[in-house]
């Protein structure tokens, strides 16, 4: 879109000030963003379009992430910087529809750093603390959310959508992949066994963010702190272990999620430890003893979704994840498997610190 459409967009919300710029940030696998620049000492913003093949329900969407961030702004010192601000429509919704799009602001925070990856034991603990304290902050929220994306993190959902994907085969892609099908296929029981604990109830759900690496976390420019957890479009209530889970998949990775040399790619124990010691130091207290019994294996857990996830989505025809090359999202499941390989070899290792820890 152009600076005219954009502007368009973006004098559609209650922003404050006259508008100078409108800049992208970043090239996120979902949404497109855009830094909104104001003239004088007005602040300045965030512009987002909801990608609604991903998100289908964007109002529910954006009721979630005002009511958890409401929730968390009666709890900390600096409301305005210690989690997002939604600013709504000049109508008064939290979006604005143009066409089929959803367009979404929130302030800019400013003073603040953010990563790409967690590159030392140190960065992972703080990103254990900034996930950690967003749960705790959620931990006596009793409000319901939207399931603004049907059944995510729930394997029982996935097996469905998987075995209808191969069923279909709608890029003839099946043939050619039955060593990879079958790395699915080996660890369905245990997967669903885990599952059945959270249906159940035995296993609790909370508030949960749903993606948890460390570019969704502000760090404060002054002082080196966590600051929030940002890119809440995937809050909804589910296990607290999936966000432990999906958390250690990105931090503790030595390799890229699409890594092609699988040398590269395994599990550091160093960085396991880190972000989990900064994740119980505030976590811990909320938990029961059945969510620390299965904080390790939901690495495990969120791992072995994230194959079946890009696999499904190559036989599908590379619908959902956007792409690079022909064959990225087969690249990327070599990637994730050989990282849960490594997760399953330090299994024990790892469940043995969580107890040390907690």
């Amino acid at each position: 879109m152009n600076q005219e459409q954009l502007l368009a967009i973006a004098k559609q919300f209650a922003i404050e000030g006259e508008i100078a710029e409108i800049k992208p940030l970043g090239e996120g696998f979902i949404n497109d963003t855009f830094v909104v620049t104001t003239a004088g000492d007005a602040p300045n913003y965030i512009l987002q379009r909801k990608n609604h093949n991903v998100f289908p329900d964007v109002p529910g969407m954006m009721d979630n992430i005002l009511a958890v961030t409401e929730h968390i702004k009666k709890k900390v010192a600096d409301p305005m910087r210690e989690t997002l601000t939604v600013i709504p429509a000049c109508d008064g919704k939290l979006y604005v529809k143009d066409g089929e799009n959803f367009w979404a602001v929130c302030l800019f925070i400013a003073d603040t750093a953010s990563y790409d990856r967690a590159d030392s034991p140190e960065l992972a603990y703080q990103g254990g603390v900034g996930i950690g304290r967003f749960q705790a902050l959620l931990a006596d929220f009793d409000k319901p959310l939207n399931e603004t994306i049907k059944g995510f993190h729930n394997i029982r959902w996935r097996f469905k959508q998987w075995d209808e994907t191969i069923a279909a085969d709608p890029a003839g892609r099946v043939k050619d992949l039955q060593q990879e099908i079958g790395w699915v296929e080996a660890r369905r029981g245990e997967m669903l066994d885990f599952w059945s604990k959270v249906e159940s109830g035995e296993i609790p759900t909370h508030v949960t963010h749903n993606d948890t690496k460390i570019s969704n976390i502000l760090f404060d420019k002054p002082t080196g702190k966590v600051l929030c957890a940002i890119d809440l479009d995937t809050v909804m209530s589910s296990t607290s272990l999936n966000d432990f889970g999906d958390a250690i998949r990105s931090y503790t990775n030595t390799g890229a999620e699409d890594d092609k040399n699988l040398d590269n790619v395994e599990m550091s124990i160093e960085m396991f430890r880190a972000y989990a010691e900064g994740y119980l130091s505030e976590q811990r207290s909320s938990m029961k003893q059945i969510e620390l019994d299965y904080l390790a294996f939901s690495a495990r857990y969120i791992t072995f979704e994230q194959v079946l996830r890009f696999l499904m989505d190559y036989i599908d025809g590379d619908k959902y994840y956007r792409t690079a090359y022909a064959d990225h999202n087969l690249v990327r499941t070599h990637a994730q498997y050989k990282l849960l390989q490594s997760i399953e070899r330090q299994y024990d290792q790892m469940c043995a610190i969580v107890k040390e820890l907690s």
